[in-house]
């Protein structure tokens, strides 16, 4: 079965949704240290912007966003000093600005209303 009949019309939701819960389940049940966190998340985001690039033949915004999620994963579990706020702030704007964009440029791989079986 395709992703993309498992996925629906809101690929990208869903795979946002997966990445979030990898993210959650590395922070509060895995037992790990900060690098390994940092490193979780970042593949997690990476992985995720590309899954949704190749889905949803976007082969742009999404990796953008998740090589920044990526980016700033690691940047701050390495030793950047952005506290939880700045972090969320700078991915909501980087995440709406491009969701916005990208909103306007793709297309549903699933249509909204399933076509009616022809009577032959």
């Amino acid at each position: 079965m395709s992703p993309v009949r498992i996925l629906g019309r809101e690929p990208a939701a869903w795979l946002a949704l997966f990445a979030v819960a990898v993210k959650l389940f590395s922070a509060f049940v895995m037992d790990v240290d900060q690098n390994t966190q940092a490193w979780v998340n970042a593949v997690a985001a990476a992985a995720m912007g590309l899954l949704v690039a190749w889905i949803a033949n976007d082969g742009v915004v999404a990796a953008i966003l998740g090589l920044v999620q990526a980016v700033i994963a690691l940047a701050v579990g390495l030793g950047l000093h952005w506290d939880v706020a700045t972090q969320a702030v700078v991915l909501s704007f980087v995440s709406m600005a491009l969701g916005a964009y990208d909103r306007t440029q793709v297309t549903a791989p699933v249509p909204a209303i399933p076509p009616k079986p022809t009577v032959v």
